[in-house]
């Protein structure tokens, strides 16, 4: 029932979400727009509402109040930072990627991005402090709290990496979150479910973009329900993969991975226009 419960609620408060941002855009209706790679507008809106969504979905989806409180702060920060780069974010700079902000940051340049950084890095590490449930010796603890919040601050970042197509961040949400249903944290899956359905079709159909806010959101939630259920062997794999994979992310291109694998290519592709009006990556 609970389980339920977060769905309901989470793809409630998306849908409410929305509906109030579309009748009265924060800044306007062209301070939401943007132009993807057809060029066609897509709205950002689509982020702030998958983030309240899954905030409000996580209060009630956790195995406790402390799981459920830190899940929905990790999720909070990730969509609020992530949407500070999406409205602010200078398109006059060529500073892109993980590597890049922190060479900004390292030079004294702070950038939208470096800002979000710093931002996600420090809520997920608040988050893991509050969501983490002392198991062994207090430098046990202080490193079980350390990976945690790397591990949702990682994913949160993996899953902006990953949203270049439509749908393919949500897709990857869904895989990653889908197996947990069955787990004492399942109510947390149903309210990534719940969320995903609620802005698949427009998503899919390119009239809705989740934007930064809405995949750091995701992949912040996401990465909770593993940092905070799984065993700790398994967070540090699982942690291992997220680097791997974003270090992977600034030398190869994962649209060119997932093109050449036909599995994964009919999978990203599933739900989208079809391919011969699809030639490039999203905004």
């Amino acid at each position: 029932m609970r389980a339920l419960a977060g769905a309901a609620l989470a793809g409630a408060v998306t849908v409410g979400t929305r509906r109030v941002l579309d009748g009265r855009p924060p800044g306007g209706t062209e301070r939401w727009v943007r132009t993807n790679h057809r060029g066609e507008p897509i709205s950002l809106l689509e982020g702030p509402s998958v983030a309240a969504g899954l905030a409000a979905g996580a209060l009630v989806g956790g195995r406790d109040v402390r799981t459920r409180a830190a899940a929905a702060l990790a999720t909070v920060g990730a969509g609020t930072f992530g949407l500070v780069d999406d409205l602010a974010e200078d398109a006059s700079t060529r500073t892109k990627g993980l590597r890049g902000h922190l060479g900004a940051l390292a030079h004294g340049t702070v950038t939208t991005g470096g800002l979000k950084v710093l931002g996600i890095g420090g809520t997920s590490l608040v988050a893991a402090a509050v969501g983490t449930r002392r198991t062994g010796s207090a430098l046990a603890h202080l490193v079980d709290v350390g990976v945690n919040g790397a591990l949702v601050a990682g994913s949160a970042n993996l899953m902006n990496l990953l949203d270049l197509r439509p749908g393919r961040a949500l897709k990857a949400a869904v895989l990653v979150s889908a197996p947990w249903l069955v787990s004492s944290d399942g109510p947390t899956s149903a309210v990534v479910l719940g969320t995903v359905a609620a802005v698949a079709p427009g998503d899919l159909a390119e009239r809705d973009m989740l934007g930064d806010s809405g995949a750091n959101a995701l992949g912040a939630l996401v990465g909770a329900q593993v940092a905070f259920t799984a065993p700790r062997a398994a967070r540090w794999l699982a942690l291992l993969g997220v680097v791997g994979l974003t270090f992977a992310s600034e030398k190869v291109s994962f649209s060119r991975v997932i093109e050449g694998n036909d599995v994964l290519r009919r999978v990203d592709s599933w739900g989208r226009r079809p391919r011969e009006d699809d030639p490039g990556e999203r905004a």
